[in-house]
């Protein structure tokens, strides 16, 4: 039996080969406006554990890659027929699922807003077909990620951003469907850490980071 860790590390491997073989191109082996298999008729949410792949809408053309010449798709792009300013028809790119691990099934679905920037890329972290974590973006830039840490289907752990960085993590540490532990991060590391100790959903507790007034 393939152990967790091994298939994450597979996963974070595959990752790594699909995104270079992405970036260099090469020769892809290309099939246009085919149905996703499996695709079900899941709909799109922010709910975690939803499918990890979205359903396909009747106006979508889906072009498949085969990236790593297994005769089965790795990458599947979603496109719309729109126009530009000038009136003139083009292919907007609405989402992308890929398969990192090479085993059939997608693994990350990404939605992408009206510049065709990211806005939203759902991850299945255990390989289990549903969503595990979802990170979420403004004009391509992270903002906020969601995980569920205990894989119950719901998220547990929220992670705030501004300009790329972390300023703000929350975590429901008992399950309750309640932030309980709050950090706030300033320069690149914690700088305070609040607790609920007694489940009413304020911080109870304050415990300052020695190190971040020692500059």
């Amino acid at each position: 039996m393939t152990s967790p860790l091994w298939q994450a590390v597979r996963g974070a491997l595959a990752l790594t080969m699909l995104l270079l073989l992405a970036a260099c191109g090469g020769n892809k082996d290309v099939k246009k406006d085919q149905p996703a298999a499996g695709a079900g008729d899941q709909s799109e949410g922010e709910q975690l554990a939803e499918n990890i792949r979205q359903a396909r809408q009747g106006n979508e053309e889906v072009t498949e890659y085969d990236l790593n010449h297994d005769k089965r798709p790795d990458v599947w792009s979603y496109t719309v027929k729109a126009k530009d300013e000038q009136g003139r028809t083009f292919d907007k790119l609405i989402r992308k699922e890929l398969d990192i691990n090479w085993d059939g099934k997608v693994d990350i679905t990404r939605n992408y807003d009206d510049n065709e920037q990211v806005a939203r890329e759902a991850l299945d972290l255990d390989f289990d077909g549903k969503v595990d974590q979802v990170n979420f973006y403004e004009k391509g830039q992270i903002v906020r990620k969601e995980r569920d840490l205990d894989y119950n289907g719901k998220p547990d752990l929220w992670l705030y951003f501004e300009k790329g960085k972390i300023v703000r993590k929350e975590r429901d540490t008992d399950s309750n469907s309640k932030v309980d532990y709050w950090e706030y991060w300033e320069g690149d590391r914690v700088d305070r850490v609040g607790e609920d100790l007694d489940g009413d959903g304020t911080v109870d507790r304050w415990t300052k980071n020695p190190s971040s007034s020692e500059e």
